[in-house]
């Protein structure tokens, strides 16, 4: 059995792994504005890369979770995009699907943008890194 995100070395020369806190989560309207995501305008939540190819992420809005939206699996990189296969997920039809991010990676600071789980819209979530992965 393979390990998880196997073809793709995870760690932190992948520049991903550890712990992001959510700054912003905007969606991206066809003339290239953004707009308040599904959370509103002060979303709060964590995205967590393992150095062993495991992903999780957990959003909510702040002040208390009215609607929570997260899911589990692996990842891997493949140069400037992520790919999340999701392996726990609160909808059936989620489960299995492959969710690729094309991403920005400053520093600290990561911008990820794909196509939202449930829709056609485009979603662009910007995230701190606020802990380092263990290898």
């Amino acid at each position: 059995m393979s390990a998880p995100g196997a073809g793709s070395p995870h760690g932190p020369a992948d520049g991903l792994a550890g712990v992001w806190r959510l700054v912003s989560f905007h969606t991206l309207a066809p003339d290239g504005a953004l707009r308040p995501g599904p959370l509103g305008d002060s979303p709060t939540g964590l995205l967590f890369y393992s150095g062993t190819g495991h992903v999780a992420v957990h959003m909510s809005p702040a002040g208390g979770p009215h609607e929570y939206l997260g899911y589990a699996g692996t990842w891997r990189r493949e140069g400037d995009r992520v790919l999340h296969t999701l392996n726990l997920a609160p909808r059936p039809e989620w489960l299995g699907s492959v969710q690729v991010r094309l991403l920005e990676l400053d520093g600290d600071r990561l911008t990820l943008t794909g196509t939202a789980l449930s829709t056609a819209e485009r979603r662009v979530l910007v995230w701190e890194r606020i802990g380092h992965g263990a290898p």
